[in-house]
C-alpha cells in the first residue's frame, strides 16, 4: 500500500482532506502526533520543536540544538511512523524526508486566501487584518523553510504528484481523488522501494542519536551498512571513531559502520564549503 504526504498552508483545510482519506482507505493519519513523539523521546519542549518545523530556519539558530539537531529528530519520528506505510502525513516537509521512496503519493491542497482568512477569523477570533496578517506570515516563514533547507519551494507544483483546488473541489471531492490515486499501481510499494524506505529510517535513527554532539555529521545507510561522515579533531581521531562506531552499531538494523572522518580544518578549507 502506499504512503501519502499533504502539503498544505494553514487554514486550508488539508487537516479536513487528510482526515477524510484515512477514514476511507483505513490509513493511521499523523502531524501533531509526530511532535509530541519526538519532544518525549528526546526530552524537548515541544513549543520548539513546532518552531523548528514551521518557522524560517535563521529563527531556528536561537535555540540550543540549533535546526540541525531538530530536524534530524523531526525527520527520525516521521520516517518512524511511516516505516510500515498505510499512512497519511499532513504538514510541512513530509515530503522531504521522503524521497527516492517510490510509493509516495505526494499532495499538495490549495485553498482561496479569502476562505483561509474567513477560516482563520471563525477559529481564532481575529479580526479579517489580523488573520491577512497572520497568513502571508505563516506562507513566508514556510516558504522560507523549504527553500533555505532543502533548496525548494513548497509552491513549486513539479514537487508533487497531485495538486488540489479546495474550492470548487469539497473536502469529500478531494479526499475521493486521493483514495482513487493511492490506490494505483504506481503508488503501491516494491521490494526496491521498501528497500530505499528502510535505508532512509535506518539513517535517520543513526543521524538523531548522534546529533546532538556531532551537530554535522551525515549518514547514508545501504541494506544495513551504515556510513558515517564526520568532522573530528585529529587529536581524538582513534578515539572517537571507536565510540561512535561502538554506538551505532548498537541501533536497530545496523549490521556494519564504516566511518569517514573530515578533518575540521580540511573541513574549514574545502572550496566546495566556501
Amino acid at each position: 500500500m502506499a504512503i501519502i504526504t499533504i502539503s498544505r498552508g494553514s487554514f486550508s483545510k488539508g487537516r479536513a482532506v487528510a482526515e477524510k482519506v484515512a477514514q476511507t482507505l483505513g490509513y493511521a493519519c499523523i502531524s501533531r502526533e509526530v511532535l509530541l513523539e519526538v519532544s518525549e523521546h528526546f526530552n524537548i519542549n515541544e513549543i520548539k520543536l513546532e518552531h523548528a518545523l514551521h518557522d524560517a530556519p535563521s529563527i531556528l539558530e536561537r535555540f540550543t540544538y540549533g535546526k540541525e539537531s531538530y530536524l534530524a529528530y523531526i525527520a527520525a519520528a516521521i520516517l518512524e511512523e511511516v516505516h510500515h506505510d498505510n499512512v497519511i502525513y499532513h504538514g510541512l516537509a513530509g515530503q522531504f524526508f521522503l524521497r527516492g521512496v517510490s510509493h509516495v503519493l505526494k499532495v499538495r491542497i490549495l485553498a482561496d486566501m479569502d476562505d483561509r482568512v474567513a477560516l482563520m477569523m471563525a477559529r481564532e477570533q481575529l479580526s479579517k487584518k489580523q488573520a491577512i496578517k497572520q497568513l502571508r506570515r505563516d506562507d513566508h516563514e514556510r516558504r522560507q523553510w523549504s527553500k533555505q533547507l532543502f533548496g525548494v519551494d513548497t509552491w513549486d507544483s513539479s514537487l508533487y504528484d497531485m495538486v488540489l483546488h479546495v474550492h470548487k473541489l469539497s473536502v469529500d471531492d478531494a479526499s475521493n481523488l486521493i483514495s482513487q490515486a493511492a490506490q494505483m499501481e504506481q503508488f503501491k510499494a516494491t521490494p526496491e522501494s521498501r528497500k530505499m524506505l528502510e535505508n532512509l529510517v535506518i539513517a535517520a535513527r543513526v543521524r538523531a542519536r548522534l546529533v546532538h554532539d556531532y551537530p554535522m555529521v551525515q549518514v547514508h545507510a545501504d541494506d544495513g551498512v551504515v556510513t558515517v561522515d564526520v568532522k573530528f579533531n585529529e587529536t581524538v581521531e582513534p578515539e572517537l571513531t571507536d565510540e561512535i562506531k561502538a554506538l551505532v552499531h548498537e541501533m536497530p538494523g545496523v549490521k556494519d559502520v564504516r566511518m569517514h572522518p573530515i578533518s575540521i580544518s580540511a573541513y574549514a578549507h574545502d572550496p566546495d564549503r566556501e
